[in-house]
């Protein structure tokens, strides 16, 4: 078979090279690397042409490349270091920005903070807002970009943390704060909101595609903090820090945005961006607070101008008079003044009451602290009025519980009645309840029936008073042993006198008729409240029909005056049986008249009354161990 010496295949040339007396005088590889070199000088990429690869060889042969001229250590040196140092330039920089996705939505959102919350963190703030949340993000703007203090107590779960720290990033992205100082009730709790910052600065897509110059360095950090120090954009520092106490944003003069136009307004004076070199520090209220700045390496001192601080009582501080005193001491000295001289700084402060006169509901009280705008909201507003359909949920939801349907027949049981158990409700935020729920106010009264202290005080805003008990305090079992068996209103048969006190409160006026004997033994024949809250168990606060409700328009002391005038009537005439069939009245009703203002109005009330021969004006009075015993008070006419 004819070869070709011109189109060879590489295989075809090795082998006819190496037939020769010569034996094997090249292989594959080397062929492979000749080829490399030669490049088609010797052939068509498929095939080798063996005249002009040999002329190739023989030109090698003769011409050799002319030898390097010889290289000292210390150029050697050098050579590396020059080298190193490019490539380590060259991976500390961290180039171009990407352009900004979205500049009109950029700059809506840098001077309306709900707008920036709904664009940028769509999945904290999925439902819509109540009005008490747009009231809340009203004045958080209002306090970062004009000034002022703002104190604000929400329900438990409605996302005043997160709305706080989406205040933080908002005001340090958009220049609106130089420095802003995140207080916790610890240092630990003011670095985890702090941790959750760094976690959308250097995560949050949406914040990276219209604030690159903020997001993109710190995302090119790659989660080392170390690489801080180093990183470069376009050969200059960033000057960045990331740190588990503060953050520093890189501080960088966009290329190109000095000689456009449209990037005016989110560069300053010196071509840097706006928010170039803003500050993020964390500090627990006891912790060092006072005296806190920092130098920014063009030499210029900064001290805070926005301070966050976020639950600064915990449970334990909150049940302690004097370190709630200590806590209110600090914030109006050391966190006020971190400013400094002839500055005012703003603040925010989201809280909880945890108990009644705690720091949070002394400073969210304004005749205390009236600078700090106190707002307290709550979960309910108004609670239904039907509480028998209520009472016959709770039981049916406690039985269900206990059967493990997870209240499903109590939420059957609301679907069926929902129109009439809604009744007379006002509900804060309607769109929250949980997926086996059909309404907020569902949601709320299941909390509310899980633990009613709880419910008080952290989604009312209202904690319940705290009540200590006393080693001596009767126990129900000493109560149900004075029973004396005998039906309601029916009097003793050792009794021959009635007499009746009247408790006088805002909403209800509470009254027990009691019937004596001649050794002062008695008996309690009925008890109380008018208007009847027809429930067998309530509480003052919860009790929708009152003397206001029952007296519309006559305000309170109207409304308390036709109460003593309705109640007065029922059971001052009426005539209460004896067990031997006698029938007794009451021949002595005191009414208390110490409550609030109501003084004026019992005194006229007892006065006026058809039954003015039965009342009597009462006032309580201490009685203590160094007091005057009773034994020793003088009777008068």
């Amino acid at each position: 078979m004819a070869i070709n010496p011109q189109r060879l295949r590489p295989s075809e040339l090795v082998r006819l090279l190496n037939s020769s007396p010569l034996g094997e005088v090249t292989s594959e590889r080397q062929l492979y690397r000749d080829r490399q070199r030669a490049g088609f000088r010797i052939g068509d990429g498929k095939h080798v042409d063996l005249v002009r690869y040999a002329a190739w060889l023989a030109w090698e042969r003769h011409h050799p490349k002319p030898s390097k001229a010889a290289e000292s250590y210390d150029e050697h040196k050098d050579r590396t270091a020059r080298h190193s140092a490019e490539l380590s330039a060259s991976g500390r920089d961290i180039g171009d920005l990407p352009a900004i996705a979205d500049p009109v939505r950029r700059s809506k959102a840098s001077v309306n903070f709900q707008f920036f919350c709904e664009s940028y963190f769509p999945q904290a703030f999925h439902l819509a807002w109540s009005d008490d949340h747009r009231n809340v993000l009203r004045k958080i703007e209002q306090a970062v970009l004009h000034g002022g203090l703002f104190a604000m107590a929400m329900p438990r779960g409605s996302g005043k943390t997160t709305i706080c720290e989406c205040a933080c990033i908002w005001a340090v992205l958009n220049g609106h704060r130089e420095f802003v100082c995140l207080i916790g009730s610890d240092e630990g709790h003011a670095m985890d909101m702090l941790e959750s910052i760094k976690t959308e600065l250097d995560a949050n897509e949406l914040l990276l595609a219209d604030y690159p110059e903020v997001c993109h360095p710190i995302q090119s950090l790659d989660g080392i903090a170390n690489r801080c120090n180093g990183q470069l954009y376009h050969g200059q520092r960033t000057h960045i820090g990331w740190t588990a106490k503060y953050i520093v944003l890189p501080t960088l003069q966009p290329k190109g945005w000095s000689d456009d136009e449209t990037f005016g307004s989110l560069i300053r004076e010196d071509g840097r961006a706006l928010g170039g070199g803003a500050i993020i520090k964390v500090a627990g209220i006891t912790g060092r607070i006072r005296g806190m700045k920092f130098k920014r390496p063009d030499g210029k001192s900064v001290r805070p101008s926005l301070v966050v601080l976020d639950d600064p009582q915990t449970d334990e501080s909150a049940r302690s008079v004097s370190q709630c005193q200590q806590r209110e001491s600090i914030l109006a000295g050391a966190v006020l003044g971190l400013a400094g001289p002839g500055h005012k700084i703003s603040g925010i402060m989201p809280c909880t009451v945890i108990r009644p006169d705690d720091m949070a509901d002394r400073i969210l009280n304004r005749d205390h602290h009236p600078q700090w705008q106190g707002e307290r909201t709550k979960m309910v507003y108004a609670f239904p009025t039907d509480t028998k359909l209520w009472d016959r949920y709770a039981e049916l939801r406690a039985e269900g519980l206990r059967n493990e349907d997870a209240g499903a027949a109590a939420t059957e049981f609301y679907r069926l009645h929902q129109e009439a158990m809604d009744d007379g409700s006002k509900i804060a935020w309607p769109e929250r309840f949980n997926y086996d729920e059909l309404s907020a106010i569902q949601h709320a009264m299941n909390l509310k029936l899980q633990d009613e202290a709880a419910f008080w005080a952290e989604y009312q805003n209202e904690p319940l008073p705290e009540v200590e008990v006393d080693e001596n305090e009767l126990t129900a079992d000493q109560i149900a042993a004075k029973l004396n068996g005998l039906p309601k209103g029916r009097v003793p048969l050792g009794c021959q006198h009635l007499t009746m006190f009247i408790d006088v409160q805002q909403k209800l006026l509470f009254y027990v008729v009691c019937g004596w004997s001649e050794d002062f033994g008695g008996a309690v024949l009925e008890y109380g409240a008018w208007p009847d809250p027809q429930r067998a168990y309530f509480s003052l606060r919860d009790v929708t029909k009152t003397l206001s409700t029952e007296a519309e328009g006559t305000g309170l002391e109207g409304a308390i005056y036709a109460g003593l005038q309705r109640l007065t009537e029922k059971q001052l005439t009426c005539e209460w049986q004896r067990e031997d069939g006698a029938f007794l009245r009451i021949e002595r009703c005191l009414i208390d008249a110490n409550w609030g203002t109501s003084t004026d109005v019992v005194y006229q009330f007892c006065r006026q009354s058809p039954h003015a021969a039965l009342l009597l004006p009462s006032h309580g009075r201490f009685v203590g161990a160094s007091s005057l015993p009773f034994s020793d008070y003088k009777r008068r006419p």
